[in-house]
């Protein structure tokens, strides 16, 4: 008799990634596509003088962060991006936490990532095309000092 998967696990299937949410400081905003939520350990090479082997050792580094690239739909008298980008004075801005949670489908957050001390680096407005008909689309590029990610 063929598997018709009604005696599976819920747990046996991965997490579909389109149902997500976004919460910049305390206000929720709903984004197309959300990007660069990675970090890597830099690697540091490394031979003492009296090593028999001619070749380096590896050890971890520091850790780097990317930054995070954010994609959404522009709306009338909507600035946020740039209102916040505006902040930006003489070295300083406002930094802020952003959360964003991959939801299940009762909506209850599955995992999220929390950036620390975000803040932006570059926005760009959208593209403009006579006979074009798709929406117009808006992106920020935000920096942070650390990812924590916490599994619900």
């Amino acid at each position: 008799m063929a598997d018709d998967g009604s005696t599976q696990s819920s747990s046996a299937w991965p997490i579909p990634k389109f149902y997500f949410q976004v919460k910049w400081d305390s206000e929720v905003l709903a984004f197309q596509e959300v990007s660069g939520l990675d970090v890597e350990a830099q690697v540091i090479e490394y031979r003492h003088g009296d090593s028999p082997e001619f070749s380096t050792i590896t050890m971890p580094g520091l850790k780097k962060y990317s930054n995070i690239t954010m994609k959404k739909g522009v709306f009338k008298s909507d600035n946020k991006f740039w209102d916040w980008f505006n902040q930006i004075k003489m070295n300083t801005i406002k930094r802020v936490p952003v959360t964003i949670s991959l939801l299940d489908e009762t909506g209850a957050p599955t995992m999220v990532w929390t950036a620390i001390n975000a803040w932006p680096t570059k926005i760009s407005g959208t593209d403009l095309k006579a006979d074009g008909n798709e929406a117009a689309i808006e992106t920020i590029e935000i920096s942070h000092e650390g990812i924590t990610i916490a599994n619900g």
